[in-house]
């Protein structure tokens, strides 16, 4: 197993966790990004840098992740293109994406994209700011997901 990481977007206190299990597990984590990113040296941590521009970090993560691995990403469309490769996705506040879900979630994406683009033009903003617990959602579900892959 393996987890990658969508880290463009991916916040920096996830990030940190993410390390500290790739320490003391060994597990591997490689962090995709269209920029330069920091990545301490740590033996099971790599990076890899990919060209600017639309979805190629999670084209790149795709194509690389395998059956079983995990996937690090608040992008649903990139969830639910990995988790029909047989690998499962957690977003940074904590919601494990599978097959038994991920169905229902990007349809509800899409529907809030059409409201969006449409009769609710005028509703704008973006996620609430990360929180504590969402980091501790976070890392109990990793724990949880990390305990049943071994």
């Amino acid at each position: 197993m393996k987890i990658w990481v969508d880290a463009d977007a991916c916040p920096k206190v996830i990030k940190e966790l993410l390390f500290k299990v790739s320490e003391r597990t060994g597990v591997p984590i490689t962090l995709v990004a269209n920029q330069y990113l920091f990545i301490p040296p740590i033996r099971n941590i790599s990076f890899i840098q990919v060209e600017a521009g639309f979805d190629v970090a999670d084209q790149k993560i795709v194509e690389l992740c395998t059956e079983g691995d995990m996937v690090v990403t608040a992008d649903i469309p990139l969830a639910a293109a990995i988790v029909k490769k047989g690998a499962f996705a957690l977003n940074p506040r904590g919601e494990l994406y599978d097959l038994s879900n991920i169905g229902e979630i990007l349809a509800m994406r899409d529907l809030m994209e059409s409201l969006r683009g449409g009769l609710m033009e005028d509703i704008r903003g973006g996620p609430a700011p990360f929180t504590p617990k969402d980091r501790e959602k976070f890392a109990n579900q990793l724990d949880k997901f990390m305990t049943r892959k071994r």
